[in-house]
């Protein structure tokens, strides 16, 4: 990419496309083509296609997509399939029309089996089933990667697959029912302690462990990678290192200061237990997150506890 670029972020207003955006303007990139979801209806065909021929992007970062946690999943299955199914096809295959040079798409840890061997190095990608609450989900970005494979096979595009494990940063949803698991612990946490609530219930056990990254060092990462991979397949992009959820739990209830117990309902579903991508490959390449946890949950706390 050069500075005189013109670059489509899709999803430039969720959590990984406006890092993607933010980290480009610090490169010093000025030309982009963006449209939010009231503008441009990715799922539909005409539209996408539409939108390319106008904008005749250089370089497309793929952020946009339907994400939630554990129950948005799980409830509105059909939705997490299609819409993501229509977003990276109709995407893809405008890129491809339209002369796009690179195209960088992001996927999900939940792609690997459920019970994949720890940590998840790229070849373990359909050895296994999947999580069954994030079936569809990761049914479509599954399909995502083999979308940018068969371009590039058939086709010849340069179009790349990233695999970020669990993320977390600015403009995250922390919505108390759709959140992932960390924006939802810290909306918990913040609510009781102003509550003044006796205990705090997760839901599980708390023995489950996750990695998770800052969307800033994957912004960063993206934009290392859409520079120097240039691969069939996939990339795993994440910190290498884990943390139990009741681990997790008693972190953040340190940096929000609340002083009530932490209870397990083990009624509810763990998910996956364990989910530490192999990042040994993105490691070779020259890239590493620099991001701690405790430093970046702190900074994440301070920008948002005055809108919880």
């Amino acid at each position: 990419m050069n500075r005189n670029d013109k670059i489509y972020i899709a999803g430039h207003k969720g959590m990984v496309g406006s890092a993607i955006l933010r980290k480009l303007q610090r490169e010093g990139f000025e030309h982009f083509a963006l449209a939010d979801s009231r503008q441009l209806d990715l799922r539909n065909q005409l539209e996408t296609n539409e939108f390319f021929r106008k904008e005749k992007p250089d370089y497309v970062f793929l952020a946009a997509a339907k994400v939630g946690g554990i129950l948005a999943n799980n409830t509105f299955r059909a939705e997490f399939l299609y819409d993501n199914l229509m977003i990276e096809a109709n995407v893809v295959e405008a890129a491809r029309q339209f002369g796009v040079k690179k195209l960088l798409r992001l996927g999900s840890s939940t792609i690997y089996p459920k019970l994949a061997p720890q940590p998840m190095k790229e070849e373990y990608l359909l050895t296994g089933l999947l999580e069954p609450t994030h079936e569809p989900y990761a049914i479509a970005k599954i399909a995502g990667i083999k979308l940018c494979d068969t371009y590039r096979a058939q086709y010849g595009c340069n179009f790349i697959s990233l695999t970020p494990t669990n993320l977390y940063g600015p403009n995250d949803n922390f919505h108390p029912e759709n959140s992932h698991v960390l924006p939802g612990l810290i909306r918990r946490f913040h609510t009781a302690k102003v509550n003044k609530d006796p205990y705090v219930t997760i839901w599980g056990t708390g023995n489950q462990r996750r990695e998770l990254l800052h969307v800033d060092d994957l912004a960063d990462a993206c934009y290392f990678l859409m520079q120097h991979f240039d691969e069939p397949g996939f990339i795993n992009v994440g910190t290498g290192e884990d943390i139990a959820i009741l681990e997790l739990a008693q972190l953040v209830q340190r940096i929000v200061g609340y002083e009530g117990e932490i209870r397990c309902d083990t009624s509810k579903p763990d998910g996956a237990p364990r989910k530490l991508l192999d990042v040994s490959k993105l490691n070779t390449l020259g890239w590493k997150a620099k991001i701690g946890l405790k430093q970046g949950i702190s900074a994440v706390y301070d920008s948002v506890k005055g809108q919880l």
